[in-house]
């Protein structure tokens, strides 16, 4: 995503634009339908996709994902590290910004979230509240969740347990055909 790794430091982080990059670049790709993953952010902009573009996404996996609601404490500004930084700083602050005071209509449009989705909550140790993760699996009309007891970073974590039931949830005996 744009501001993460390697990637240009263009600016403009809305999620939406972030969502219309993923886009831009499945439709380079040629990948008409495609089995999306998204890890905190990055599952809030592959829920706008899922929303916006629901015949190109075929299944979602959401790890550990907010509802897009306003945190009850705001988060405060951050302070910057000192050094080289392997993302774009602006883009912390802007992500920061739009998680303090998140559009309404995301959540409002949960529902054109049709496509079978598993949600991976990281459990009582994770930022996001279970309950949260929850909330959000009983908008979805075909979700299915798990929690896994490993934090914020489940893929990092506890890789085993996260792989098997991504593998599990996305195997060839699990699909509907497209």
């Amino acid at each position: 995503m744009r501001g993460h790794g390697r990637s240009d430091r263009l600016g403009g982080h809305a999620y939406e634009t972030m969502r219309d990059d993923i886009h831009a670049l499945l439709g380079a790709l040629g990948i008409d339908r495609a089995d999306v993953v998204g890890h905190s952010l990055g599952g809030a902009v592959a829920c706008l996709l899922a929303q916006h573009s629901p015949a190109l996404v075929r299944r979602l996996v959401l790890e550990d994902v907010p509802e897009p609601f306003p945190l009850d404490t705001p988060r405060p500004p951050a302070q910057r590290p000192g050094g080289d930084l392997p993302y774009d700083w602006a883009m912390i602050l802007a992500t920061d910004e739009q998680r303090n005071a998140p559009n309404p209509v995301g959540w409002h449009h949960m529902g054109r979230i049709t496509m079978p989705t598993l949600l991976i909550g990281g459990g009582p140790s994770s930022p996001i509240p279970p309950e949260q993760i929850a909330a959000l699996a009983g908008l979805l009309p075909d979700a299915r969740h798990i929690a896994v007891d490993a934090g914020h970073l489940v893929h990092e974590t506890r890789p085993r347990e996260f792989l098997a039931a991504v593998e599990e949830f996305l195997s060839p005996a699990d699909r509907t055909p497209s």
